[in-house]
């Protein structure tokens, strides 16, 4: 079931040209980046990458609201590193990710429910869970 939208709070735009091997800039300008093919030599980002930063970013606000419901404090050095694996099984491509959730100092049971709650209201885990393989790991030393 997708859920409809109410309220539209942002649309981010971008126009890219030439594929995993071109560009891609935002509608405002403050994303103006080259693209490449994993792989090559080029000096571009690509779309695994681009999808690990907005997560893990989109994630640690979820852990956030997830913490404040809790009346729990997220320590200051919380970090996620995200992992997105492009893969290939017979002639289709697939993604897999991971998010390794580094919450030093947390008691080890209250970072997992945090990073739990925050998987539930993370727009982009709402989007890949179910649809690839997640792997979310809470870290805490």
């Amino acid at each position: 079931m997708i859920n409809a939208i109410d309220t539209v709070l942002y649309t981010g735009k971008s126009h890219t040209t030439g594929g995993r091997d071109g560009a891609s800039r935002s509608s405002d300008g403050r994303l103006d980046i080259k693209l490449s093919p994993i792989g090559s030599s080029g000096s571009g980002t690509n779309p695994e990458q681009l999808l690990a930063a907005g997560w893990s970013a989109c994630f640690i606000g979820a852990m956030g609201k997830a913490a404040a419901a809790m009346k729990v404090t997220l320590p200051a050095s919380v970090a996620v590193d995200a992992e997105v694996d492009l893969g290939k099984t017979e002639d289709a491509f697939f993604l897999q990710a991971r998010l390794n959730v580094s919450l030093p100092g947390l008691n080890p049971a209250v970072a997992r429910a945090v990073v739990d709650d925050a998987h539930q209201r993370c727009p982009y885990s709402k989007a890949l869970s179910g649809n690839i393989e997640v792997t979310i790991n809470a870290l805490t030393s």
